[in-house]
């Protein structure tokens, strides 16, 4: 994982409403977690420091990097991303009908699956309005932060 790697990640978080996203390569992970001032004041709560890299040993050669292709901001993506590492549900219950189907309309801020982590589990919203083409990921699976889980038409 290099610098400029490093960088597109935090500019993915900050163009999202993301709290946490996690990408682990080569047996390298970075974790960043945003802030949420909570203050009354209103004053911004004080930024995150980037974890500490995993020690090399000497003569240890630096992963390969791999090139990265930028990603459109986020009212131009027609793709729905992981906002975290976990197993993806795609129903409330395994009796209950899924989230969204292909086809179906979906409003900004309606849940379109859930992504459990650490025996959390996290609700997926859409970022906006619009017909969900296809749903790229199979329940009960892992899934990365930053993966495709539904693509809209």
């Amino acid at each position: 994982m290099d610098l400029t790697h490093i960088k597109q990640l935090i500019d993915v978080m900050a163009s999202s409403d993301m709290a946490e996203m996690s990408f682990s390569q080569h047996g390298w992970t970075l974790r960043l977690t945003r802030h949420i001032s909570g203050g009354a004041s209103g004053d911004p709560a004080p930024p995150s420091t980037l974890p500490r890299t995993q020690p090399r040993t000497l003569g240890q050669s630096s992963p390969p990097s791999e090139p990265v292709a930028p990603v459109p901001p986020k009212s131009e993506r027609r793709e729905l991303l992981a906002p975290l590492f976990g197993i993806v549900h795609l129903r409330p219950a395994p009796d209950e009908p899924a989230f969204v189907q292909p086809g179906q309309t979906v409003e900004a801020g309606q849940t379109v699956c859930v992504i459990e982590a650490m025996k959390v589990f996290n609700a997926v919203v859409a970022e906006r309005d619009g017909a969900v083409e296809s749903v790229l990921v199979e329940s009960g699976k892992e899934v990365e932060a930053g993966q495709p889980l539904i693509r809209f038409a």
